[in-house]
């Protein structure tokens, strides 16, 4: 009788630790899913990324005179600046970049500017092709009187 309680202890011990290791697993793996694409320079705070411009909904795209498509993406960009009470407010800044594919072939990206009620960001569009690898590279200024920040990310892209 002594020995059926142990292992029921035991297995008891057992799932109870593998239940706290696949909840730290899943956690793990859901902050990573969520990871943000921004970084940090100074009072700066600059947020990117590049979807399929498919992913905007028909009539928000047609308000911003942008072009859906399926071999079509959009890059945003946005910078926030730190204020001393903890707070982040949008500011204007000078984007230019570029998208190189695998074989070098260039794309110059032009931005637009979109301000909205809280919001400022710039999109930029460009062309892909199904499961093709592009490289970003992108120059950032939000202070005319500093040196513009360099971002340089590398995402995969899929025609949906």
């Amino acid at each position: 009788m002594k020995e059926a309680t142990l292992g029921k202890h035991f297995t008891k011990k057992v799932c109870n630790t593998l239940a706290v290791i696949t909840g730290l697993f899943i956690s793990t793996l859901c902050s990573l899913a969520s990871a943000e694409q921004m970084v940090s320079h100074g009072d700066y705070m600059i947020h990117y990324n590049a979807f399929n411009s498919s992913f905007i909904q028909p009539d928000v795209a047609q308000s911003y005179g942008i072009t859906r498509s399926k071999t079509k993406a959009l890059l945003n960009v946005s910078v926030l600046q730190k204020q001393t009470d903890g707070s982040t407010k949008p500011v204007s800044a000078v984007v230019k970049g570029e998208v190189v594919n695998l074989i070098s072939q260039t794309q110059e990206l032009s931005f637009q500017k979109i301000e909205e009620a809280d919001a400022l960001y710039y999109i930029g569009d460009f062309g892909f092709t199904d499961d093709q690898v592009l490289r970003f590279s992108l120059q950032v200024q939000p202070d005319p009187n500093q040196p513009a920040h360099s971002i340089n990310f590398e995402q995969r892209f899929y025609v949906d």
